[in-house]
């Protein structure tokens, strides 16, 4: 088959991807998703030479497979070793690579502008559904460097569509590189950002985005000069999580605690979210509250996900752990189905994120703010 029958194909699934997407349907029912899963997984096993020797070696073709469950999923760490992706080098627009340190490897997670069309109309649908915001409504302070200094950071590039998307808020990148590349604050900035200004007239709502590293050293700066801020009623806190193997570690109810202690911000609007650079869709704990209290993760309904027994393979119980197994429709132009390093809590169809696999690299942004 050659090229330009090959860019139809991804090119006709990525278009109907798209207006499911926007179509704003509440739900997609397994056997839909597992035609569309099994269509692209035919279209992914037919066109990414690297995905199908991988199924190959496991005996796993399209003919063999009859469902969602059973099309083979490639290790996150693959990323780092294979180039997985259906884009040709003269369509690549983007190159989107794992956080780390120095000594690590990075995924690389090609797109062009179909690809980043289609991760753009996924990543905003279900973010302004989870965040609570709309379009000219708050101001936006991001803790990470600007675009132009993250150009291979697909959580920077996430935060600058939701800029674009809020049209009118004022926005500020608060962040810059340090010299070894590590993200810093500018905690000058920072707070004139957040509106701690004699002459500051910041009067709506404010929308934080960042890792939890970030607000971890933005909430030791205000420790330090005894400063509680109070940003205006229904300011929002979305942050990212990444505390494991770092020198300082911080629990999650700790964190929020002290975001609203020294923000101002209440528990119930600190919303966090869980991603990959492998990854088109993105998970948030901030829609769902169990009788309980408890507030799991949740993909878009283009996504499924997996706990799986880190000995069988196979998908864990009700309640118990295993590893995070993703099946992302809108990876059309790279892999759908990724098996990731971190380990997660089954409850019912989200999951409750419990940390990174032992032996497993150190991943996430927040490495680069460390």
């Amino acid at each position: 088959m050659n090229k330009h029958r090959m860019k139809n194909d991804l090119s006709s699934f990525a278009a109907r991807l798209r207006e499911l997407i926007a179509s704003r349907q509440s739900a997609i029912g397994d056997p839909q998703f597992s035609a569309l899963a099994l269509e692209l997984f035919a279209l992914q096993f037919k066109h990414n030479s690297a995905y199908r020797k991988i199924c190959e070696a496991r005996g796993r073709t399209p003919q063999a497979v009859e469902h969602w469950t059973q099309i083979p999923a490639v290790p996150a760490a693959a990323f780092k070793e294979l180039e997985l992706t259906s884009v040709a080098p003269d369509e690549r627009m983007a190159e989107f690579r794992s956080s780390g340190t120095t000594e690590q490897k990075q995924s690389r997670h090609y797109h062009s502008a179909e690809s980043l069309a289609l991760y753009e109309a996924s990543l905003w649908n279900w973010f302004k559904q989870n965040c609570g915001v709309r379009s000219a409504e708050c101001g936006l302070v991001v803790l990470t460097p600007p675009p132009e200094k993250a150009p291979n950071s697909s959580l920077v590039h996430m935060f600058e569509i939701v800029r674009q998307k809020l049209g009118g808020a004022e926005t500020a990148f608060v962040g810059s590189l340090a010299d070894d590349g590590a993200w810093t604050l500018d905690f000058t900035d920072t707070i004139a950002a957040l509106g701690h200004h004699p002459q500051s007239a910041i009067r709506n709502p404010q929308l934080l985005l960042g890792t939890a590293f970030s607000f971890v050293h933005l909430l030791d700066h205000l420790a330090e000069l005894d400063l509680r801020l109070k940003l205006p009623a229904g300011s929002r806190v979305m942050e990212t999580g990444g505390y494991k193997n770092r020198s300082r570690m911080m629990p999650k109810e700790k964190l929020h605690a002290l975001i609203t202690e020294r923000l101002g911000i209440v528990r119930e609007n600190i919303i966090c979210e869980y991603g990959m650079s492998e990854l088109s869709s993105q998970a948030y704990n901030g829609v769902r509250i169990t009788e309980c209290g408890m507030r799991n993760f949740h993909f878009p309904p283009w996504t499924r996900v997996q706990i799986v027994s880190t000995e069988t393979g196979r998908e864990v119980a009700e309640g118990e752990s295993g590893l995070i197994r993703v099946f992302d429709l809108a990876n059309v132009f790279s892999v759908a189905a990724i098996q990731t390093e971190d380990v997660g809590v089954r409850r019912d169809a989200g999951f409750e994120l419990v940390g990174r696999a032992q032996m497993s690299e150190p991943r996430g942004c927040s490495l680069m703010t460390a």
